[in-house]
Parts: structure tokens; sequence; C-alpha cells
């Protein structure tokens, strides 16, 4: 069902188009068969239990009483099409603390309802069972009338589901807040993320985690909330029906359509050399009788290997980290999701992980890469059956039946084979997206075999060995002209620009230190003069073009976790309400020098010059390569 719409620019949110494809598609829990009869029982009723044979139940969000918005981010109210000022609305205060219903007819009982997913995961490397939103209701979907976008929004801390387990289906105000910025900080910088529409304090609302604190609301959204985990449940209770429903829904309702995913590799048994998307695929192509070693499912499963790879690239580039990589917690779309224990790199160290809990190191920042393959590799299990079925998908026995017993040897191995050659896949598509970006945040134009030994990996041995900051290196870098470090005099004289205030670690003399960096801007700057020199000479001009590139590219402002924990005690503790705009603001804008007194989109902002200065500037000591807890 899908509610009428004005095509002005920006919408009300009543105007906003609002479907349930999600719902209309798969299977609900049995227990609630309609809306209605999930809407007729009582909210207190709708416990924690195993749901079997189901994607989702219905369920609406508790009631919250005098909800305080307190935070709305304006680049996600354009991107979902709602119009600049209906945030102020009484309307919309209701509508993101939960108490506000669309496209639900009360009287008539009927229409689209909320929902809560049904899922598992594999948590520490070790299953965990059903899991599932036990903490997160969606509402519906919506596209955005003038880009055609269409997202999931759901609530984030708006009750007990049948998912919640032992907990109680509510979230902190300390974690919304982390939540609410990071989704933003994230999509600004090119990264792909779910994202946070607006942050609701809800007054009345206690909630106990390792100390009692205040209840909050996150309204996010998403292209889909569908996790590995969805199909990581059905493989447990060995539901081969479901897994072939999830997993068509997600190709012809989530991407669009089966010719939207890589077309067939030419060797089935060798990776294409090219890690770029290939598309278009026809109807008979990914249908057809003609299917052989790798049919639609394949690809599929290609397609969601893919998207994790540049994802995961696009967090080491950046120095982003989980912090909770459980296979619940990795996205079918290629998002980042569900955001713990996260944090952006101070110092670099690669074995850094920003969970105080995974004293294995598990999800380290180096581990990122490997444990999203791992959580694929689980996902390729649950698929397996479709993959190595090749053109016997669509047999009627074999959907009906499953492999015979004198397949099952041919089916296995063939599953194996192609899980293991998007392995290749998954690595190459994950290098050729961290090349691309690297090139990009050192200034360069064009990739060269050799940046990544020369450049690349001696600029993060550098940084670990001198206990340097990982984004402060790279914005600093974006600051130095050529002539500055065109001799080695001046290289050692530069190289004290990217010391912390105390000077270079313990660990090195300072001369040492100094002449460590000299040695590697030397390599710096005799690339980018070849890289962007053209046959011409090198001049000033272009250089400040160069400059200007790197700035574009390499932040200003990341949300770091002391800057975080400030703004958590001014808003908690101090009842700040502005700060939370400010940090909002920088975060969606990281690329500038200072926003204080800047116009943007043609209004002056006014922020507050000296905070600006200390969230940009040195990190304090004991707040760098900070930990936290998974509770929120």
């Amino acid at each position: 069902m899908t509610a009428n719409h004005s095509t002005t620019a920006g919408v009300t949110l009543e105007e906003l188009p609002k479907s349930w494809h999600f719902t209309e598609s798969l299977p609900p829990d049995a227990v609630y068969p309609t809306p209605a009869d999930s809407h007729r029982t009582p909210r207190e009723q709708i416990r924690p239990r195993q749901v079997r044979n189901a994607l989702f139940t219905w369920v609406r969000p508790e009631q919250q009483k005098d909800p305080e918005l307190l935070a709305v981010s304006p680049a996600a109210l354009r991107d979902v099409g709602i119009k600049p000022g209906e945030e102020k609305t009484e309307d919309f205060r209701q509508f993101v603390a939960g108490n506000k219903l669309y496209g639900w007819d009360e009287e008539k009982l009927q229409g689209g309802y909320p929902w809560a997913q049904c899922y598992g995961g594999f948590q520490f490397g070790q299953w965990a069972g059903q899991l599932g939103d036990g903490r997160a209701i969606s509402l519906f979907e919506s596209k955005n009338p003038e880009t055609g976008k269409q997202y999931e929004l759901q609530l984030k801390g708006a009750g007990l589901t049948p998912y919640s387990r032992f907990a109680d289906g509510k979230a902190v105000l300390r974690s919304s807040i982390r939540e609410f910025v990071v989704s933003e900080a994230l999509n600004a910088l090119n990264i792909p993320s779910t994202r946070a529409l607006s942050l609701t304090l809800l007054p009345h609302s206690k909630v106990l985690r390792e100390t009692m604190e205040p209840g909050a609301i996150v309204l996010r959204f998403a292209e889909s909330w569908l996790r590995l985990g969805n199909f990581d449940i059905l493989r447990a209770r060995g539901d081969r029906d479901l897994i072939r429903k999830l997993a068509t829904y997600i190709a012809e309702d989530v991407f669009g359509g089966w010719e939207n995913l890589p077309s067939r590799l030419e060797d089935p048994e060798k990776p294409e050399e090219s890690p770029s998307p290939k598309r278009g695929a026809s109807e008979k192509d990914v249908q057809g009788p003609k299917e052989t070693a790798e049919n639609r499912f394949t690809r599929l499963y290609r397609e969601i290997a893919r998207r994790s790879a540049r994802t995961v690239a696009a967090w080491q580039t950046y120095g982003f980290m989980n912090g909770v990589l459980n296979t619940d917690n990795t996205s079918v779309y290629g998002l980042s999701i569900d955001f713990g224990p996260f944090a952006f790199m101070d110092n670099f160290d690669p074995s850094y992980t920003p969970n105080h809990d995974d004293h294995m190191l598990r999800y380290s920042y180096r581990n990122q890469p490997t444990i999203i393959w791992w959580n694929l590799v689980r996902f390729g299990e649950a698929v397996g059956e479709l993959m190595g079925a090749a053109g016997l998908v669509d047999d009627a026995n074999f959907i009906s039946d499953g492999v015979k017993e004198e397949q099952q040897e041919e089916v296995i191995s063939r599953a194996e084979k192609l899980i293991m050659q998007t392995g290749d896949e998954f690595k190459e598509v994950f290098l050729g997206e961290y090349k691309r970006l690297m090139t990009l945040r050192l200034g360069l134009r064009h990739f060269k075999p050799t940046d990544f030994d020369e450049l690349f990996s001696p600029a993060l041995d550098t940084l670990e060995a001198l206990e340097l900051d990982f984004n402060h290196f790279f914005r600093r870098l974006s600051n130095v002209m050529l002539v500055e470090v065109s001799s080695p005099e001046a290289r050692k004289r530069k190289a004290a620009v990217f010391f912390h205030a105390e000077g270079p670690p313990s660990t090195a003399s300072e001369d040492e230190a100094r002449e460590r960096i000299a040695q590697w801007l030397e390599k710096w700057h005799d690339r980018l003069v070849e890289d962007w020199q053209d046959g011409q000479q090198f001049s000033e001009e272009r250089d400040l073009e160069r400059m200007q590139a790197m700035k574009r590219v390499n932040p200003n402002f990341v949300p770091r976790g002391w800057i975080l924990d400030e703004v958590i005690r001014r808003v908690e503790k101090e009842g700040e309400r502005d700060v939370l705009h400010r940090v909002m603001h920088m975060a969606l804008n990281p690329f500038e020098d200072e926003w204080d007194g800047k116009v943007f989109d043609g209004i002056p902002y006014k922020g507050d010059a000296e905070e600006e200065r200390r969230w940009v500037g040195e990190v304090p000591r004991p707040g760098r390569l900070m930990q936290c807890s998974c509770s929120s």
C-alpha cells in the first residue's frame, strides 16, 4: 500500500510517501498473523519468546510521556524528503517519539503497521541463537518524492519486542547521542552508513545499564535494515523455503531487480580481474535454464560481498572501527550499522579496538576486513545450497525437496568453490577501493602499483612507530605546500607539525623522529610532482589546487570518543542543548577549516570558535584510544 504524496520540494509527514513492501512480501509471526491481531493485544503482553517460520513480528512502539526533541539532522531531513520547518511541529515531535503512527486506521484496524525483524547471529565467533530487533521497531518505507531514493524508517529504543530476550527494549541517552552523531558523520565522509534523523529524550524513562541512565529514542533510517544474521537464524533452523524467499526479496526489492546484480563471470573458476561492478544481466541470464556453475543466487552473494568490501575499505582508510562486527551487525546492503563501542582512530595502532570487552582483539582495526569476510562465509553457508545447485535451482523437485543424496557431494563442492572464488573477488574489490581512497587522501590523482609499498605502508608504519594521530596526519599533510618540503633541511623542520603537543614519543629522539618523517615526506614530494605536473612545470597554483583537493577528502573534524563523552556530559548532566546542534553541524560539514561565522546554504552560522578549535585540535592524552562497553 502506498500513501498519496506531494511532488514539491520537501513534504509534510502526512504527505511523505509510505509503503510496507517488507511486511507484504515476507511471512509474519504466526502468533499475530495480521496487524489487527497485534494491535488488539495489550502492549505489555508482547514479550520476548522464540519466533519461528517468520521474518518479523508486528509490534507497535510504546507510548512516551512528554518526549523532548533534542536535535534533528538537517541533512537527514532533506534526504528523507521532509520539508524544512516540519521538525518544529507537534506531529513531528510525537512521530519521532513513537506516539503517532502513519498508515494505520485505528477504527478499521487496517493499514500499514510497524514491525520488528527476526534474526540471529554469530557473536564473537560463537552462535548466539535468536536475536532480532530487541529495541528497534520499523515504521514504514518511504521514497523521497524528488530523488526517488527509498529508505526504511525505524525507531531505536521504542520498547519491548519478542526479540528483546532478557533486556528492556530501551536505549540510553548516552549511546543514542553517539549513534545520532556518528551515523551522520560517516555519511558526510561518504562512508556507507545507516542514518539518523532525530534524537529524543524520554524524561520519564530511566534505564538500568551499569548505572541508572535516562532513556532516549533515535529515529534512524536506511536503504535496508536486513543483516547477514537474518540468514543465520534460518540456516540454524533448516528453513530452506525462507532462505530462498528472503534472498529473492533482497535481490528484487532491496537491490531493485536481478538485472542490477553483477553479471556472470566469464570464467566461473576465476574472478574477473577488474574489481568494478558489472551490471545488466538479462532476465534470461538470471532466470533461464542455461544457468550452470554460477546462478543468480551466486551473483546476489557476490553483490553483497562487493558492497561489504567497499565499506570496510572506507573504514580502514578513515580509521573507523565498529567495535562489534558480529554477523547480526553486518548489513546486506553494505552499510555501517549498529553503533555500540565504535571509534575513530587517534594514535595509529592497528591492534586497537574501542570495545573494552574484546579481550582477544577480534574486532580490532587490523582485523576488520578479515572479520567481515568471516561473516560473509557464514552467509555463504546459509545460501550455499542455492549457489551449489547451479542450473537445478529452479527445478521443482529441488525447490520442494532440496538436494538428493547422490547430488550432495557435487553441490557442496561447487558451493565451496564459489565461496572461495567470491573471497578472491572480495579481496580485489577491497584493495581496489582502499587504493583509490588512500590515493585521494595523499593528494594523488593516479595510483601507481609502487604507491602501496613506497607511500601507503611506510606512512602507516611511521604513524605507528611515532604514535602519531591518524586523522591529524592527513589533515595536516593537506596544509603542507611542496615548497616547504623541497629540501632535507626543510623536511626535517616541517616534520614537527605532525607531533603531539608534548613532542615525539619516548621511543625515539626528536631528531630520529624528524628524520623518519622527513624521509617519507621526500618520497611523497617527489611522487606528487610526478603525478601533478603532466609534462608542465609544477607551479604554486597547481600545488594550491592539490591542497584543496586533499582538504575535500581529509576531514578536519571527526567525532572522536573524548568529544562525544564531553557532549554526553554537557547534555545529560548539565542540561545543555545547543551543543548537540554544534557538534552535528561540524559532523555534517567535516572538511571545513572553521565553522563559526561562515555561510552554509546561504545562512550565516553562529558557532563557538573556541569549542571548534578544541575539538579539531590536540586530543587530550587521557582521551586517546578510549574504550567503552557494548551496553546501550
